[in-house]
């Protein structure tokens, strides 16, 4: 743990990424002591500030990669030239050796790359922080991509991972910060992060968001080829679709950028709400753009090894949290987040939604490129603190992805009103959940737990009406026990009351004569005090 602690110093400190925090925007203090810090003696070198700043995440291994392409989406919070460096964390770190690739598919398909496919190129197609692609072709001659795990890649993890609960526990002491419950917040991607070493789970996750949009015009994901489908190796179907990022690619084949982002946002609330299955990793290196049919253009979609779910109450809050948000009913936020807990106890409504209207109320009904969510989240987190409003860890994958759709839908088409795109889909899916037919759908998922339960219900009648007849008797023979006890206590009170009487008669005639002796030296307070002691002890 220190040696890590020490490597992410002298990797600050290599890559001087000290000098891309404003001097000017620091405390006094801190800004008299960093004219005599020892890292201003490194020399910054010739490489721009973004290029320092990338080089630095890709030394530090996966999660520093990871935090990076999430910021490479944030082209609104990041000046153009880190952004412009950032993005290319999405699919070009560096490579390990294709040698090493080859021996590890060997081991892991038990069969030689020459057995397995008819051709494999060594060279990578893409390489990222978990995983590297090669390109290859069946013996069928079906083109596919083979995506195998970078060796020793979990021993690093697992000391980040370690660095990250040693920060956790030390904000848990912090009262502000434990609002925050950043140990769960890291328990959550930890489970997250390794799920992504293991490539069945990335398939299996990959199968089903297949089926979830079979047939469907808006979303296509690759087939799985799960013979040659391991831990550490997957072969997937190949696509030949245009990176979502690249804008110009897209304008020169003619899509309709207004429809893409839009339809963007419907297969973003499709998936939390309809399938309660989500891609939960859609920076524009795993986001392509078919090239058939560019006036109906259709994403493609790629590395599914993170993917999140909610419990039906947590997709009943968000949805209604969500439209009362676009109706701008800040009341019912507020009652919302009082009944599902997520603030502290007591919370006036009518306060709660009072700090909520000076937050939301400047961004709605605006377009996208006059809203930041940014912005909003950290307006709303001072709001939460003022609450004590807790960070719910469920919904931690959720806020990324819908960061990671913000900043694809700043780079498609900056116009658009995400409001409007996202508010009728919801009143639907609320219509169809809370009527007749979701009534219905809900009475056909549970048919078979019911058909089997019916019969059993005039036995389980018959049960529940013995047992509650069985707590009567239990409560009838408790309660006279009680009243015997309280009539046994009572027929004792007088007979002890005697028994002390007689018991202080005895002690004071066996005691009379050194008693009077002793009475005659004593002052009156004494006796007195003696007196009420006698009093006292006859005293019922």
């Amino acid at each position: 743990m220190s040696l890590r602690l020490f490597r992410i110093a002298w990797t600050v400190s290599r890559y001087r990424l000290d000098s891309l925090v404003p001097q000017d925007r620091l405390p006094p203090v801190l800004r008299w002591l960093w004219r005599f810090a020892p890292v201003r003696l490194i020399p910054i070198g010739d490489h721009s500030r973004g290029k320092r700043l990338r080089l630095a995440l890709e030394s530090l291994g996966p999660i520093f990669v990871k935090f990076g392409q999430m910021l490479s989406t944030r082209r609104d919070l990041l000046p153009p030239d880190i952004a412009d460096e950032l993005k290319r964390l999405q699919d070009q770190v560096p490579p390990f050796p294709g040698e090493t690739a080859r021996a590890m598919v060997e081991v892991e398909l038990g069969k030689t790359v020459e057995e397995a496919f008819a051709a494999f190129e060594t060279e990578p197609m893409a390489s990222a922080s978990i995983a590297q692609v090669h390109a290859a072709e069946l013996h069928s001659g079906e083109q596919v991509v083979v995506k195998i795990i970078r060796p020793g890649i979990d021993r690093i993890m697992r000391e980040d991972i370690g660095l990250l609960y040693t920060f956790a526990r030390l904000m848990r002491r912090i009262p502000e910060a434990r609002r925050l419950r950043p140990v769960e917040v890291v328990q959550d991607y930890e489970a997250t992060l390794f799920d992504e070493l293991d490539l069945n789970k990335e398939a299996a996750n990959t199968s089903q968001l297949k089926r979830n949009f079979q047939g469907s015009p808006l979303l296509y994901v690759p087939a799985i080829h799960w013979s040659l489908t391991h831990r550490q190796v997957m072969v997937q179907e190949r696509i030949t679709g245009i990176p979502v990022a690249d804008i110009e690619a897209l304008r020169a084949q003619g899509t309709d950028l207004k429809k893409l982002a839009e339809r963007g946002v419907e297969i973003f609330f499709t998936q939390v709400f309809r399938d309660n299955f989500f891609h939960a990793d859609m920076h524009p290196g795993n986001i392509f753009v078919s090239r058939e049919n560019p006036t109906e253009p259709r994403y493609i979609a790629i590395d599914c090894g993170i993917v999140g779910s909610l419990t039906r109450e947590d997709q009943d809050y968000l949805a209604r949290n969500l439209l009362a948000f676009f109706r701008q009913d800040y009341y019912e936020v507020a009652v919302l987040h009082i009944e599902s807990g997520w603030v502290g106890e007591g919370t006036r409504a009518n306060e709660f939604a009072s700090a909520i209207r000076a937050v939301c109320e400047p961004i709605l009904e605006k377009p996208l490129k006059d809203i930041s969510f940014g912005q909003v989240l950290l307006g709303l987190f001072q709001t939460a603190r003022r609450f004590n409003m807790e960070v719910q860890p469920q919904l931690v994958l959720l806020q990324k992805t819908l960061l990671n759709i913000e900043g694809l839908g700043r780079q498609l088409y900056p116009d658009l009103d995400l409001w409007s795109t996202a508010k009728p889909y919801l009143e639907r899916w609320m219509r169809e959940r809370a009527g007749p037919k979701g009534f219905w759908k809900t009475l056909q998922k549970h048919a078979p737990e019911l058909a089997h339960q019916i019969p059993e219900l005039p036995v389980l009648a018959h049960q529940a009406l013995s047992d509650r007849e069985q707590q009567r008797r239990l409560y009838r023979q408790q309660t006279q026990a009680l009243s015997g006890l309280e009539a046994r206590f009572q027929r004792a009170a007088p007979r002890a009351r005697r028994l002390r009487l007689g018991a202080i008669l005895l002690a004071v005639a066996l005691a009379w004569q050194p008693m009077l002796g002793w009475a005659e030296q004593q002052p009156w307070p004494v006796l007195v005090a003696a007196g009420l002691g006698v009093l006292l002890l006859i005293w019922r």
